[in-house]
């Protein structure tokens, strides 16, 4: 295995143990959320975006290695930046919504919608870092099959997700 087909693995073991952080806390705030009387909305889609997200990142390894996928600098390098990004902007959201965040869509009644970071320029910004994720992730390592696959997959689901959030916090903000 080559050195740069290492060190992608050693890339995507790091986003998924980012996956698991984000876990932790995502437990830690529906604790909290749930403790002030939140509700939990959109069950039904979680376990498709679980296994969808889990089957990206072994997408990634699987499609790298076996295709035997190379590392191009121009487009690694500059995929990496986006996933860099990416990052940043998914803590950026965590950290502006503090136990409002969630993995799962749960409302605390009475809670304001927060309209801060980059909440205040769209209204679904952690979004637009999956999809870049989604799209940068693989093509650090030109897993194009990858990218194209949780592209296609994910557009219907955070249809999905949007249509949940959107509903339950119209139907918070309203009471």
């Amino acid at each position: 295995m080559s050195t740069s087909l290492w060190l992608y693995v050693v890339l995507i073991v790091l986003v998924g143990l980012e996956r698991v952080a984000e876990l932790v806390v995502s437990l830690r705030n529906a604790r909290w959320s749930f403790e002030r009387g939140g509700v939990e909305t959109g069950k039904s889609h979680y376990p498709f975006m679980v296994v969808l997200h889990t089957g990206f990142l072994a997408g990634c390894l699987v499609e790298a290695i076996v295709a035997d996928r190379p590392f191009i600098p121009a487009l690694g390098w500059t995929m990496l930046a986006v996933v860099l990004l990416a990052q940043g902007l998914r803590w950026w959201c965590i950290t502006v919504l503090g136990h409002q965040w969630n993995t799962r869509v749960i409302v605390v009644p009475g809670l304001s919608l927060v309209a801060a970071g980059p909440y205040r320029w769209i209204r679904h910004p952690n979004y637009v870092a999956v999809v870049a994720e989604g799209i940068a992730l693989p093509l650090v390592h030109t897993a194009w099959i990858t990218a194209t696959l949780f592209l296609v997959l994910n557009i219907p689901l955070l249809t999905v997700r949007i249509r949940a959030e959107e509903a339950a916090l119209d139907g918070a903000l309203t009471k």
